[in-house]
């Protein structure tokens, strides 16, 4: 099977002295899995370099039907992304994203709205001011969250209500299980639902503030899709914003 595919590059993982694992999302075929070139030879930086976190490529797969790792040949860079490369912020970002992205879409099928999502987000961030990065990747989990179909149901909100985070709903009670938030904490919830790239810049928020509504974003994805507990990044993510 000689298949050309468009990947978004997530996580590698050395395998041997010869090999790295590189798992990545296609349009053509949802999560995939590569044997790319490891070691220092030209080759294999070049591949390092165009497969980075978020790295977004043309490239032919080569494997039988059913093979889980498959080889990869005529590797073509198709965004070019310099912002991320030279920002250390935004490369953290980034990894945040990737490391996500690398739980949620695990055993994922093609979806190419998903895809397309997260190739514009990623240029998004690229293009971004430095400055008005801040409230973007709790942006980007509410879009994510949208396309899998656990978007949280706003459209009943009025002030003083409670969110329940079992059901998805605002409350004017809580309910009687745990998984609730507060009267405040539910009204950054139903902010955060108004947000998008382009107004992202103008919620201010506190670092608590913003690491408190990121909690609950990857508290509500652990309960309704992916266990997100285990990203590495995020503590990164905690002391930049």
């Amino acid at each position: 099977m000689n298949q050309k595919m468009h990947i978004i590059a997530l996580r590698q993982v050395k395998h041997s002295e010869r090999h790295t694992i590189l798992s990545a999302y296609s349009l053509e075929a949802g999560r995939v899995a590569f044997a790319i070139p490891a070691g220092n030879g030209r080759e294999a930086s070049r591949m390092r370099a165009l497969l980075m976190p978020l790295g977004v490529a043309e490239c032919v797969a080569y494997g039988k039907p059913g093979q889980e790792v498959m080889r990869m040949g005529g590797v073509r860079q198709l965004q070019s992304y310099n912002g991320l490369l030279m920002h250390p912020v935004k490369s953290a970002v980034a990894l945040f994203m990737a490391e996500v992205l690398d739980l949620v879409l695990r055993d994922g099928d093609a979806d190419e709205s998903v895809w397309h999502y997260v190739c514009d987000s990623v240029g998004v961030l690229d293009g971004i001011q430095a400055g008005r990065s801040a409230n973007f990747h709790i942006c980007f989990l509410w879009g994510l969250g949208r396309l899998l179909g656990i978007e949280p149901d706003t459209e009943g909100y009025r002030q003083g209500m409670v969110f329940d985070m079992i059901d998805g709903v605002f409350r004017v009670t809580a309910p009687l299980h745990r998984q609730w938030l507060n009267a405040d904490e539910s009204a950054a919830v139903y902010a955060l639902s108004r947000m998008n790239y382009t107004n992202m810049h103008l919620y201010r928020m506190s670092r608590l503030q913003r690491n408190a509504l990121l909690d609950g974003e990857l508290r509500y994805f652990s309960l309704h899709h992916t266990p997100l507990g285990a990203i590495k990044s995020l503590d990164v993510l905690r002391v930049l914003f």
